[in-house]
Parts: structure tokens; sequence; C-alpha cells
């Protein structure tokens, strides 16, 4: 019997130092034999954010001591890997340098092929690794330092249909969490204090919600909350005003939605499997996803969300585009160089700053 190939994937963008090793099985599915993530939360804790040249060292003193973790926990011979796969952009550079350059360097050593991904294809593909993921499919990327709508067409094929002008999502549950109070990362205890607060006490803005298509804005929202958290007073406007700017989220998300699953009908006319992925970090947010698993039933389109723990920045998404890429026998040579900005769809217009027209 043929063997299946193995991977080993390695990942650090940004302030999580992963490795992982999957292998497909006869059905043809990632099978995640180690997934060992190594956050830095307590490293950039103190600062209120990520401070990538201490993301940049924790990366070099963890990431030998992580990808052995992880290959003794797959019982998997490091002479069995097929392909080393290593995230190349985006991202911080300094911190994409380090696991980039060990993953070189652990393909050569091992005389096997190189694959460097692209971090947002890994996001994209991450659902695959407990379900069976058909192209075309509609992907809502929502993460902290992204959100768009693309439709994959197919491995490396994308077209992008909405996109973030300013902040990302993740990035702006982030900053009203440090408004609110919440220590960092404060993003994903939005939720939790949303849980115990009134979502109609405060009244916020939905920026661009009625124009643009599927083009999203959150830096007016994020203004809109500086300005009412400098007047709350107690613990339970905190919540308030949580609850408030998590519906809020909800609300835009689900009229964008809408439009994107309009414009992905018009370009896959053809298609009569309409299939909504939403993946990235803020796809761990249930409320989020039970909203647009709602929408979705509606507008008979089926959901699919990576598992939660998959959400977030992992290595099993980096080696699953290896995986998918091995059997075309698409590599990379050694000398491939890290990419801080790496857009999925390399046509799609630059669309972020003043003067942005829609």
């Amino acid at each position: 019997m043929k063997k299946k190939p193995i991977i080993l994937g390695i990942e650090s963008s940004c302030d999580e130092t992963a490795a992982s090793i999957i292998q497909e099985n006869d059905q043809g599915i990632p099978i995640i034999l180690s997934n060992i993530v190594s956050s830095q939360v307590n490293v950039h804790k103190e600062f209120g954010g990520v401070v990538p040249e201490l993301a940049a060292r924790s990366h070099i003193e963890k990431i030998d001591l992580i990808t052995k973790k992880a290959i003794n926990e797959s019982n998997i011979k490091l002479e069995d890997i097929d392909a080393v796969a290593a995230t190349a952009g985006p991202g911080l550079i300094v911190c994409l340098s380090v696991g980039l350059s060990f993953g070189k360097a652990m393909a050569y050593s091992l005389n096997k092929p190189f694959i460097a991904v692209n971090h947002l294809e890994g996001h994209a593909l991450s659902p695959k690794l407990d379900s069976k993921l058909n192209y075309p499919y509609l992907l809502l990327l929502i993460s902290g330092g992204h959100t768009q709508f693309l439709s994959v067409q197919g491995l490396g094929k994308y077209k992008r249909l909405g996109t973030t002008i300013d902040d990302a999502v993740g990035e702006a549950f982030d900053k009203t969490a440090k408004l609110i109070g919440i220590e960092f990362p404060g993003g994903p205890q939005i939720e939790v204090y949303a849980k115990k607060g009134n979502p109609n006490k405060y009244k916020l803005p939905k920026p661009i919600i009625n124009r643009g298509g599927c083009n999203l804005s959150f830096a007016g929202l994020k203004t809109a909350v500086l300005k009412i958290s400098k007047q709350v007073k107690n613990k339970q406007e905190k919540y308030d005003l949580a609850a408030s700017f998590q519906k809020t989220i909800e609300e835009i998300l689900v009229k964008k939605s809408k439009v994107a699953f309009k414009e992905f009908k018009n370009i896959n006319k053809k298609n009569n499997n309409n299939i909504f992925v939403v993946a990235g970090g803020v796809a761990a947010n249930k409320r989020i996803r039970e909203t647009l698993k709602k929408l979705s039933d509606k507008e008979k389109f089926k959901a699919i969300f990576p598992p939660i723990n998959l959400c977030s920045d992992n290595a099993a998404m980096i080696a699953v585009v290896g995986l998918e890429k091995y059997k075309e026998k698409t590599f990379s040579n050694l000398n491939f160089s890290p990419k801080p900005r790496w857009p999925l769809d390399e046509k799609a217009n630059f669309l972020k700053g003043a003067g942005v027209k829609l």
C-alpha cells in the first residue's frame, strides 16, 4: 500500500510559536498527529500588545523545543516526514523569518521538499482538518489583522469580493477590550462581558453599512467606543458597552455577508453547492458563529467553521496547505523570502488609508 504523505508545519507569523504534523488518511482527510502551540501572552501582557522584537526572540528560544515536542507526540520518525511547510507571510517580518528559516533548514537537512505557505491560505483551508470541503466556496476571513470576503475557486485561486478599508474586526475587538479595561489579549473576553450586558444600551455606528458592496469599516465604530468609554462609570456599564459592541459587529457582518452571498452566486452561477466558510481568530466567537449560521440557513448556504481550537494561529492549518501543495508537487525554493504583506488575491486593489473611494 502506498504511504500516505506526512507533512510538518511551522508557524511563527506573530506571537504564537507552533509546529504540527499531519497525515492524510485513506479517505483523503488530513489527520492531526500533533499540534503544539506556544503562546506569548505573558511576554506581551505588560505592553498591552505584541512587541515584534520580543516576539521574534521568543520564537528563536522556543521553535526547536516546540518542533521536537510535535515530532515526539506524533510518534513519527523524523525521516518519515515527506515535506516541510512553513509560514512565509503575511505577518511581522522579524517573526516570519524565524519560522521560515527553521523550516528551510529542516527541509534541507532531511533532503525533503520545502513549501512556503501563505498564512491566510492556512486559515482559508483550516476547515479541511475536520470536514470535506469542495471548491468553490465563499470565505469570510476574520482575524486580528484581516477581514475580507473571498471567492475560493481552488488551491491558490482567490477572488476578493470585499475587505476592510481600515481596521480588521479582530483589531476592533482588541482595542474595545483595552478601552473597557480588559487585560491583553482582551478581544475574546468581550464576548464574556457581553453576556452580562444590555446590547441595546448604546447606539453604535455601522460605517459604510449601506454602501461599498461587501467592503467593511470599523474605525468609526472604534472611535465611538472610545468616546463612550470615557463616560463609563461602573462594571455594569462596561458589560453594556461590550454587549452593544458585540451586537453591532454581528449586525455589520450579517449585512455585509448578505451582499457577499449575492456576489459569490453571480461569480459561480454554475455552482449549486453554496458553501460559506468562516475562519480566523474571530471565528472562535460563539455569538458570531451562531449568528452567521442562522443567516446561512436562511440564505440556503452551508456554513462551515474550523474547530474553535483551530481558529487562532496554529501550525496544523499551515501543514494542511502544505499537504495540498505536496499532492500537486508545488514546491518552493530554499531562497524564498518572507513577505510581510502577501494578499491571497494579488490582483485586488489595496483598499486602506485616507482617500479610499467606495
